[in-house]
C-alpha cells in the first residue's frame, strides 16, 4: 500500500492538484444559481466563463471512464455550479450509456432517459448540483472540438446555459502519465473572435487537421484547475485503489503500441507534405539576414515537437516498466543477471 500511496502523491503533483481548506466550495445556494440564470451574463460577454475548477474525484471518474472505452469514444455528464464571476465548479461526473465509434459519440433517447433518472436520484439523496456540462473522449487525437462537437455544444448553450464542454484523451494520458484534458465554450453563431495571435502549438493527427482548422475559431479554451478537500480523501482512496490496480495491470508500451505506431506514421506523412522549396527559402532568408518566419509557422519545427513528444512518452513507458519490475521482484533490475558459473569444488581426499 506504500507504493500505492506514493503513486497517488506523484499523480497529484503531476496534475497540479491543489489542496483547499474552504468547505464553502461544496455549498450549493439554489437562490444564487437562479439569480445567475436569470441575469444571463454570458449574453453580454461571450467570454464570460474565465475558469474551471474541477474536483479530483470528478477527474478520476472521467479518466477511468475514458480509459475503459479504449479506441471508442465515450460520453458523460458533469454536475456542479457556476459562480457570479464566471467560474465553473465541477463536483462530480457520471457516464452515459451511449453508442460510440472511433470518431464520434451519439446520445440517443436511452441516454436522455438515464440522465433524467440519475438527476432525480441525486436530488433524493441530497445532491442538488445541476448538470452543468458534458465530457467525451478523443482517443489518441488530442483535446479540441470537432465540427460535430461544436454543433453539440452550441445546442447545449442555446437551451441549457450555462454549459461546459470537456474533452479528454485517454491514450495520451496513459502515454504521458499526466491527464490530457481540456475545457471549451463555443461562440454564438456569427460571432468573429478577435485575433489574439498564435496560441500554444497542439499536435493534431494529419487526418484531423482539416476538421480542427475549420472549426478552431468557433470556440475558446478555458483553463482547468484541479482541487481536493479533506472531504474528498475517502472517495479518492476508494477510486485510487481501482485506478492503481488497473494501472499496474497494464503496460503503456503494449497498451499504446498501436497509438505509438500511428504517431510515427503521422510524423512521416507530415514530413512528406513539407514543401522542399519552403525549406530552401528559409535557408535563403538566414543567409540574407532577412526576418525569419514565426517559429510556430515552421512545419519542420512542428514535426520535431511531435517526434520529441512521442519519444518522451516511450521513455515514460520504459521508466514505468522498470519501476514496476523493481517494486515487484526481489532483486533490482541491475542484479537480475544469471550468476556466473562457479569452478567445480576440489575433491576431498579420502582417508585410507
Amino acid at each position: 500500500m506504500a507504493s500505492s500511496s506514493d503513486a497517488q502523491k506523484t499523480w497529484m503533483l503531476e496534475n497540479q492538484v491543489t489542496q483547499i481548506n474552504d468547505a464553502a466550495i461544496y455549498a450549493f445556494d439554489e437562490a444564487e444559481q437562479e439569480a445567475i440564470y436569470q441575469k444571463h451574463p454570458w449574453r453580454e460577454d461571450v467570454n464570460w466563463v474565465k475558469n474551471v475548477r474541477m474536483s479530483a474525484v470528478a477527474m478520476i471518474k472521467i479518466v477511468m471512464h475514458a480509459k475503459s472505452g479504449g479506441d471508442i469514444e465515450v460520453m458523460g455528464l458533469m454536475q456542479g455550479k457556476v459562480t457570479p464571476d464566471g467560474t465553473f465548479i465541477i463536483m462530480d461526473a457520471f457516464p452515459l450509456p451511449v453508442e460510440g465509434t472511433e470518431t464520434r459519440v451519439n446520445a440517443g433517447a436511452g441516454a436522455n432517459e438515464f440522465m433524467v433518472t440519475f438527476q432525480e436520484a441525486c436530488e433524493r439523496m441530497g445532491k442538488p448540483e445541476n448538470v452543468c456540462g458534458w465530457y467525451h473522449s478523443h482517443p489518441g487525437y488530442g483535446c479540441w472540438l470537432s465540427g460535430i462537437d461544436v454543433q453539440t455544444q452550441m445546442t447545449y448553450q442555446q437551451h441549457q446555459e450555462p454549459f461546459l464542454a470537456v474533452v479528454i484523451d485517454p491514450k495520451r494520458t496513459c502515454a504521458s502519465g499526466k491527464v490530457d484534458i481540456g475545457a471549451f465554450r463555443t461562440y454564438p453563431a456569427g460571432h468573429t473572435p478577435a485575433d489574439d495571435g498564435p496560441g500554444e502549438y497542439q499536435s493534431i493527427p494529419i487526418d484531423k487537421i482539416e476538421d480542427f482548422g475549420v472549426h478552431c475559431k468557433q470556440y475558446y479554451p478555458v483553463p482547468i484547475e484541479i482541487f481536493k478537500n479533506s472531504l474528498d480523501n475517502t472517495l479518492l482512496e476508494l477510486l485510487w485503489n481501482k485506478y492503481w490496480i488497473d494501472t499496474l495491470s497494464s503496460s503503456p508500451l503494449l497498451h499504446n503500441r498501436a497509438y505509438c505506431n500511428q504517431m510515427i506514421q503521422d510524423c512521416v506523412q507530415k514530413m512528406d507534405q513539407i514543401d522542399t522549396a519552403s525549406v530552401s527559402q528559409s535557408r535563403f532568408r538566414m543567409v540574407m539576414h532577412e526576418p525569419k518566419k514565426r517559429k510556430e509557422d515552421n512545419p519542420l519545427n512542428k514535426v520535431a515537437i511531435d517526434a520529441s513528444k512521442n519519444a518522451g512518452e516511450q521513455i515514460q513507458g520504459l521508466s514505468s516498466q522498470v519501476l514496476k519490475f523493481s517494486l515487484f521482484h526481489a532483486r533490482s533490475p541491475g542484479n537480475c543477471r544469471p550468476a556466473p558459473p562457479q569452478p567445480p569444488a576440489a575433491p576431498v581426499p579420502m582417508e585410507t
